[in-house]
């Protein structure tokens, strides 16, 4: 008997941001996307405005401060994932261009819900199905093709690593 799905619906913000070719990501420590590369990025905070949580987010996950250069697009996700009463989540994630205007690199504040373990530069040959959330194999689809696309993207067999 099929089990009835039911959808956790994610919905962030998150910046790509590039130098040399190399793509600025964080390493995740929770969620559906653990110990994988994901984009700096995330939820919004009580009446936050979606390019003050992107400067937020990005600063808390790798210690750069940003500026927002263009809203790229929305694109959303679908994966299984087992979490409270949900069987799957429903990612809605809206991407930005970002540059550095200041501070750099550095660990992360570990607090309740930071969920990033540091950031790392990586190239579109370091990341797989394997190392990296969708959200980065899209940005690096969007570095080549310059377009997110407007259909869903479902990862019927994503893992969820322990």
């Amino acid at each position: 008997m099929q089990k009835t799905r039911k959808y956790h619906r994610a919905f962030g913000v998150y910046g790509i941001y590039i130098e040399n070719n190399k793509l600025l990501v964080i390493n995740k420590n929770g969620g559906p996307y653990k110990k994988r590369y994901d984009l700096p990025g995330g939820s919004l905070e009580e009446g936050e405005s979606l390019t003050k949580a992107m400067q937020r987010e990005f600063k808390e996950e790798t210690g750069i401060d940003i500026e927002i250069v263009e809203n790229i697009g929305v694109i959303d996700f679908q994966l299984p994932w087992e979490w409270k009463e949900f069987t799957d989540v429903h990612h809605i994630a809206v991407y930005y261009l970002v540059n550095r205007i200041g501070g750099k690199i550095s660990a992360p504040e570990q607090f309740e819900g930071q969920d990033s373990l540091g950031a790392v530069w990586v190239t579109e040959q370091d990341v797989s199905l394997d190392n990296a959330s969708p959200l980065v194999l899209k940005a690096f689809d969007w570095m080549k093709n310059n377009e997110l696309g407007i259909d869903i993207i479902y990862y019927k067999d994503w893992k969820v690593k322990k």
